[in-house]
């Protein structure tokens, strides 16, 4: 996986002007309806997504960038955030109840987005969400970013089809695909 620091800091420093205070209310409020123990963010930046989660949940995030961690871990020093890769989840198999994105898979390459997937299936417990810039043929949309497909990339894999619609404006302004699986237990 590639990786700028000049960019990435740049956006960690910016980070706090984006934070969308009704998208941490509806990703927090989602994750405790459907009564998940245990949150992982993947690409959690300055953990600003993860800020309204109470501290009853066991919350993780994860991000390549040090700046941005270091910026979390002040703000939600009760979380847990690690420095590692989408490609390289330093959690057990199945130990994460509720794992989300948001516009952070559009930023990989499809290599490492493949990869990724595979490692959101393999650590989640019971549900995956992914929030991203959504175009049917993943063609680049601006910079380093790409529209994605989530449906199809989940359609490999053992999961049931909860949700994938365009989220709603007052929630994520920009046009972001909402897309929610959930895990189904292995059959042996």
């Amino acid at each position: 996986m590639s990786y700028d620091k000049e960019f990435w800091d740049n956006y960690a420093k910016e980070n706090e002007s984006r934070y969308n205070e009704e998208f941490a209310k509806f990703i927090r409020d989602l994750a405790v309806s459907l009564r998940c123990k245990s949150v992982l963010e993947i690409g959690c930046g300055t953990g600003v997504d993860l800020r309204l989660f109470p501290d009853t949940l066991d919350v993780h995030g994860v991000d390549l960038n040090d700046l941005a961690l270091e910026m979390a871990k002040k703000k939600s020093p009760t979380h847990d955030f690690k420095k590692d890769s989408i490609t390289n989840l330093p959690f057990a198999d199945s130990s994460i109840d509720f794992i989300f994105t948001h516009k952070f898979l559009n930023c990989l390459t499809d290599e490492d987005l493949n990869k990724g997937v595979s490692e959101m299936f393999r650590v989640a417990k019971k549900y995956i969400v992914n929030c991203e810039t959504y175009d049917t043929s993943e063609s680049e949309t601006e910079n380093i970013f790409k529209g994605r497909n989530m449906l199809k990339r989940w359609s490999d894999y053992k999961v049931k089809i909860i949700s994938d619609v365009d989220m709603h404006e007052d929630i994520e302004p920009e046009k972001i695909r909402f897309t929610l699986v959930k895990k189904l237990e292995n059959i042996d």
